[in-house]
């Protein structure tokens, strides 16, 4: 269990927030706007109306100890750079804040933010690389190399072994799971034998995930 200081509760904040609560972890909510505050009640452990610009209401929130804060807010850039500032003036062990240009997500970084989301950058890459192919289900880029894939299974594959098809010597990827009817199951091995109506999880270069699956 985590426990994170979740500043800005917009639309983005709120599905913050709601994911956080699904996976039990501790969450001090804070926004200006009191409609705001009293709408994520029911998923947050606490939360205040507050100004996160003015230092000595940010000071009071402690956050020092948290694992992690989040700068969510959306529609006030400069208080979103002011607040990624403070948080790190004050000893924040981890600042995540929320960018909505290369430009801001640049100046976040430079001036206190340790990670920066963009979250209409990354959805278009997602969008992008989903619609290339019928095949792809899903798509976590890792990092500029590599990626996990979720795609259907090749009919070429069906009735076969990872074993037979000797997949990670011939292409160098490796298969991480496979799903079939919403199950994910994560136990493969070498005698896994690939049937109809399935997706697999494949991690590698995402060169050799295209050249095999011909994306």
């Amino acid at each position: 269990m985590k426990s994170v200081l979740l500043i800005g509760l917009g639309r983005f904040g709120r599905h913050i927030a709601t994911k956080l609560n699904q996976l039990n972890h501790q969450v001090m909510a804070v926004d200006s706007d009191e409609e705001r505050v009293n709408a994520v009640l029911p998923y947050v452990t606490n939360a205040q109306i507050g100004d996160s610009t003015n230092w000595e209401f940010l000071d009071s929130l402690g956050v020092r100890n948290y694992d992690a804060c989040i700068v969510a807010i959306g529609d006030d850039f400069q208080n979103s750079l002011e607040t990624a500032s403070l948080l790190k003036e004050m000893g924040a062990r981890k600042v995540i804040a929320r960018a909505s240009t290369g430009v801001q997500e640049k100046f976040l970084l430079r001036n206190g933010a340790d990670e920066v989301i963009y979250p209409e950058k990354q959805l278009a890459a997602w969008i992008a690389v989903r619609c290339t192919s019928d095949h792809i289900l899903d798509y976590i880029e890792l990092d500029k190399e590599y990626s996990i894939f979720e795609l259907s299974v090749p009919g070429e594959w069906r009735g076969k072994t990872i074993l037979q098809l000797d997949i990670r010597k011939k292409y160098g990827i490796n298969i991480l799971g496979i799903r079939k009817n919403g199950n994910l199951n994560m136990n493969v091995t070498p005698e896994t034998v690939f049937e109809d109506q399935e997706s697999i999880l494949v991690l590698g270069q995402q060169k050799k995930i295209q050249k095999c699956f011909h994306i």
